[in-house]
This record gives C-alpha cells, sequence and structure tokens, in this order.
C-alpha cells in the first residue's frame, strides 16, 4: 500500500483483514475501466461471523454499526486487492449498498449502515463521501445482521 491511505488505516488503529475466498458461485471484487465492484461482504472477522441476528431483536443499534463497520473493512481487503496493494489509487468511494436484517417494526437502517459510511470518510476524507442504500431485510446470508457491498473510482 501507497504511503497515504496506509498512513491513515495506521493513525485509526486499522489493520485491514485477511481476505476470505467466496464461498457460492461469484468473484469477490470485478474491475471494469475504472471502477471496482466490490461483492457483498459480511461482519467476518477472524473467519468467523462478528455479529449474527437480526436488529430490533437480538442486535443492538451499536453492534449493528460495528458490524457495518467490519463489512467495510472486508470491502477495503477486496479493494486492496483489486488495487494490486495501493489503496492510494482510489478517486473516491461512489456508492455503499448497505442490507441490515431486522425486525419488521425496526426503522434505524441509514443509522446501522453509517457504521460504514463514516468510516469511508474517515479513511478517505471527502472522496470518503459517497451515493448509499440502507436496506432492511428478513435474512442474510449465516444469520448476518448486516451485509455491504460497494463501488469505488480508482486510477
Amino acid at each position: 500500500m501507497a504511503a497515504h491511505i496506509q498512513a491513515r488505516l495506521d493513525e485509526l488503529g486499522i489493520a485491514l483483514p485477511v481476505v476470505q475466498p467466496p464461498v457460492a458461485t461469484y468473484v469477490p471484487f470485478v474491475r471494469t475501466d475504472n471502477l471496482v465492484i466490490v461483492s457483498g461482504q459480511l461482519p467476518m472477522a477472524g473467519g468467523k461471523l462478528a455479529v449474527a441476528g437480526k436488529l430490533g431483536e437480538t442486535v443492538s443499534l451499536e453492534d449493528g454499526q460495528a458490524a457495518a463497520r467490519q463489512c467495510f473493512l472486508n470491502v477495503l481487503a477486496h479493494l486492496n486487492t483489486a488495487c494490486d496493494g495501493d489503496l492510494d489509487r482510489v478517486v473516491r468511494v461512489v456508492r455503499l449498498g448497505g442490507f441490515v436484517a431486522c425486525a419488521p417494526t425496526f426503522s434505524q437502517h441509514p443509522a446501522v449502515v453509517n457504521g460504514a459510511s463514516d468510516l469511508a470518510v474517515a479513511i478517505f476524507g471527502d472522496a470518503g463521501r459517497h451515493a448509499r442504500a440502507a436496506v432492511g431485510v428478513a435474512s442474510l446470508p449465516l444469520d448476518a445482521a448486516v451485509e455491504l457491498e460497494a463501488i469505488f473510482e480508482v486510477r
């Protein structure tokens, strides 16, 4: 990784996780022209699901935000691979799509996905500001509380 983003990660005390291979028939990212599209990432940490369950039932807002943050770190690990280890090639975070497993009455989806959005801005500054969706769903793979997909512009 080049100096600027790695220095920012170091300042924030963040080490990128080891990339996990896909568990189904898809690739973890696709690069097309100046875009990298990263497939949906779960809040995996150390090879295990870090946050399972549904917001508004067994998962607190704070744990949901932590799950979204972990999802974003997993997205960044794949993006780092797509950028040949140089996250300074990122021009901007274009879009995040957040999926929140939740009870039917839960309505704080944006607050959950802020766990990822806030981290994007903390790492990339203004280039981390992005378009976004935060959607509630009935369930996610492995009973994950959150899943996150992303699109980045790169050089």
